[in-house]
């Protein structure tokens, strides 16, 4: 490094700060009526244990995400297909250290305008934010753009859903579909609002396809030309392939694509949706002093049952699971997956490996 570089990066570190951060993703967070029952205590829920094991990493990230795919509401508390989850699945995932939930996914209108806007309630009571549904529009008006400072560097977020399952909203509640116009507007927002990366969650694509859709393809060209830095997909419940190169259209700028992470918990049954994937992503400012995605990589995880009825389940590195009944389950998902990673992702490996 010459004299002159090493003089520029340190009135960068002074003047900018030369800051990094590691943002971490995981697919969909469910509750189906295993699920339901193993928690219930009488008439409260308890998920203790079900996210010790990854506590340490998503708790140690800068940031995390999650994609809340249910309900939050009173009871009857209700499995597939119409979800409706406790509060208390709320709080574990807030104690393992998720500090967004995104809510626009196919589900969120399971019980309607009331779970939509009770969902955003107990988010707001707890300081969680959030993003993609919306009491009403002058609600959307205040939350949006959604710009989170992390390190110093100011991160901007959107999520959008292909669609709620035929169910309209209702009552003045909104959900955020995607919708070309919506999104152009809603980028300009971000960046008039200061945004130095942009982060699209995005719900799209064929359930339980190992490999995107050409609907998903055209879509994720059309956020690369926009300049999004990441693209991060959910709802196919199984794992798609992730690209991490130079935007081709603003070789200035990197461009993660995740087409889709998974299930992060549920108790789905076959080996491909009993598993996930959690990206983990670094950041930081280059020389100039601008934002960069530097980096990125991939852990599996995969939810197996308690050993007994009232037991938790719990969500484990894919490769820790040792449960006589869902080890072989375990391998086969890690297989399966670490296969379609191995072939198609790009400068994307497998973290530690």
């Amino acid at each position: 490094m010459n004299l002159f570089i090493a003089l520029y990066i340190s009135f960068a570190s002074l003047v900018f700060g030369i800051d990094e951060a590691e943002i971490v993703f995981v697919g969909d967070a469910m509750q189906h009526q295993g699920q339901l029952d193993a928690a219930r205590q009488g008439k409260n829920y308890s998920y203790d244990g079900m996210l010790d094991a990854l506590q340490p990493i998503i708790g140690i990230a800068d940031y995390a995400v999650v994609n809340l795919e249910t309900p939050i509401g009173k009871p009857p508390h209700t499995g597939y297909p119409c979800f409706n989850a406790p509060t208390e699945f709320v709080d574990a995932l807030a104690n393992a250290g998720f500090d967004m939930m995104l809510t626009a996914n196919n589900h969120t209108l399971d019980r309607g305008a009331r779970g939509l806007r009770s969902t955003i309630d107990e988010l707001d009571k707890r300081g969680l934010a959030h993003l993609g549904t919306y009491h009403n529009d002058s609600a959307r008006a205040k939350e949006l753009p959604k710009v989170v400072t992390v390190n110093n560097m100011k991160i901007g977020f959107l999520n959008y859903t292909y669609g709620t399952n035929g169910i309209e909203p209702r009552d003045g509640v909104v959900v955020d579909y995607i919708d070309k116009k919506k999104i152009l507007s809603d980028m300009e927002t971000l960046r008039n609002a200061g945004a130095e990366l942009t982060v699209v969650a995005v719900h799209w694509g064929d359930e339980y396809h190992l490999l995107p859709n050409a609907a998903q393809r055209r879509l994720a060209d059309f956020f690369e030309a926009l300049g999004v830095d990441m693209v991060i997909g959910s709802h196919p419940h199984v794992i798609q392939p992730m690209e991490f190169r130079p935007n081709r259209y603003h070789p200035e700028r990197n461009f993660l694509l995740v087409y889709s992470l998974g299930n992060f918990v549920s108790n789905m049954k076959t080996a491909d949706t009993r598993g996930g994937a959690m990206t983990q992503v670094r950041v930081k400012r280059d020389e100039r002093g601008h934002p960069r995605v530097e980096s990125a990589a991939y852990r599996l995880v995969f939810t197996i049952p308690g050993t007994s009825p009232a037991e938790n389940y719990r969500v484990l590195e894919a490769d820790s699971v040792r449960h006589p009944s869902w080890q072989g389950k375990a391998q086969e998902f890690s297989r399966r997956a670490r296969a379609i990673f191995d072939k198609h992702n790009i400068n994307v490996p497998e973290a530690g490996h």
